[in-house]
């Protein structure tokens, strides 16, 4: 069984209240969980924002859970995990087959013009 450490919306319309839940990954988004082991309410600033069990935490870390990517920012902002690290840019926006052809062909062009020049001094003397 592959455990994650996920969101479960709690609260009414337009109003939302989070329990970070450990449950199955096949489990739907609201439905049944194994463990609650923190709480997060977006619409309160402050303390009380956040409510977290870390030794609870750190178990199901220990066992193999995996937090998805908002969980993973809230225990980052408490030091539970390291911050992930993204690349500036997606695979979506690099250009397409033929313009890295274009863009590798003016590369080589470029090198091998500065190249010349450098290799041909020495040889006059």
């Amino acid at each position: 069984m592959a455990v994650k450490l996920r969101l479960a919306r709690w609260g009414a319309k337009k109003n939302p209240y989070y329990h970070i839940v450990a449950a199955d990954s096949r489990a739907p988004r609201d439905g049944k969980y194994i463990e609650t082991v923190g709480k997060y309410n977006p619409m309160v600033d402050g303390d009380k924002k956040y409510i977290l069990e870390n030794d609870r935490i750190k178990y199901w870390l220990g066992n193999g859970a995996v937090p998805t990517d908002r969980v993973h920012k809230i225990f980052a902002k408490f030091g539970i995990l390291e911050a992930k690290s993204y690349d500036a840019q997606n695979k979506k926006s690099t250009p397409k087959a033929k313009a890295q052809e274009r863009l590798k062909a003016v590369a080589e062009a470029k090198a091998a013009a500065e190249s010349k020049p450098a290799e041909e001094t020495p040889a006059a003397e």
